[in-house]
């Protein structure tokens, strides 16, 4: 079951990456606005994207968080090169060198944890409490995020945007996880409360987009959603982290790639898919011939 979970969960984040790429290039052009919902290209983007979530939900209902989270990491070597696609460029160097970064080292950071899996049960207080530490995290975010500009603003909105996105898994994988083959189980407040969770990422994740830093949004967002969603999955679930103290110097060296990576995408100057305007050199002053015979 967890190699099916494996499987499904890199469909689904392929998807979720082109059609990530797809949002942030309309992001970008009309801002996190309403404008949006009238460019197609967005709305396939997010169909695209909506499916890769779809089979992110199927993944998770059979394989634990701590599986299936770091999986999507890994499509962000691909994300990158599709975003400067769109852009009709070549990635930078040091695109694809910081994504690699990334995703190797929360790839290698996630493979420290155990992989036993454990039914998910949650109780109602906890989930309300796990709601509102998520909802001080994008408050705090937000608010810096509105003194700040470029990737430091573009990497404030991802934080914010990953971090709800993890609670919408941490949800998907207690509600589709705890089914154990009763559908009664759906008729409870945790299923409702994944749509409303879903908007909010949808409309954090555009906020970020729409800075120009796709680089930089995405790797926040591929980080921030399986930490937090591991974190969740430990807390709240009671799913294993590694004991070991021969684990200590690896989860070090692999967090130093992790951060490493995110910084070198930081530096990179934002997207622009409108031509900055050129200032159009004055026009030569007309002589007439009075002046010029005085």
């Amino acid at each position: 079951m967890s190699w099916a979970g494996l499987l499904i969960a890199l469909a689904g984040a392929l998807g979720y990456a082109l059609g990530a790429a797809l949002q942030q290039y309309e992001a970008v052009v009309e801002g996190a606005s309403l404008k949006l919902v009238r460019r197609p290209r967005w709305w396939i983007g997010g169909i695209i994207g909506f499916t890769g979530a779809c089979l992110h939900a199927v993944a998770l209902s059979l394989a634990p968080l701590v599986v299936v989270q770091p999986i999507s990491v890994a499509t962000l070597v691909f994300a990158v090169p599709l975003a400067a696609f769109m852009y009709g460029r070549r990635p930078y160097k040091g695109e694809i060198f910081g994504s690699i970064a990334v995703a190797v080292g929360l790839l290698w950071l996630m493979m420290l944890v155990p992989t036993h899996n454990v039914t998910p049960r949650l109780s109602s207080g906890a989930a309300i409490a796990f709601i509102a530490v998520i909802g001080v995290v994008v408050l705090i975010t937000q608010l810096a995020a509105s003194r700040t500009r470029g990737p430091a603003r573009a990497l404030l909105l991802s934080v914010a945007a990953g971090a709800v996105t993890a609670s919408v898994s941490t949800f998907v994988r207690v509600v589709g996880g705890g089914l154990e083959g009763d559908l009664g189980r759906l008729l409870h407040w945790f299923t409702l409360a994944v749509p409303v969770l879903l908007i909010a990422a949808v409309v954090l994740l555009q906020r970020s987009y729409a800075v120009g830093y796709f680089g930089i949004a995405y790797a926040g967002v591929q980080v921030i959603d399986p930490v937090t969603s591991v974190l969740a999955g430990v807390i709240l679930l009671g799913e294993p982290l590694p004991t070991s103290p021969a684990t200590a110097i690896p989860a070090l060296l692999a967090a130093a790639l992790t951060i490493g990576g995110t910084i070198t995408l930081g530096r990179l100057a934002p997207d622009h898919s409108k031509p900055a305007p050129v200032e159009s050199s004055p026009a030569p002053r007309r002589m007439n011939a009075t002046s010029d015979l005085g």
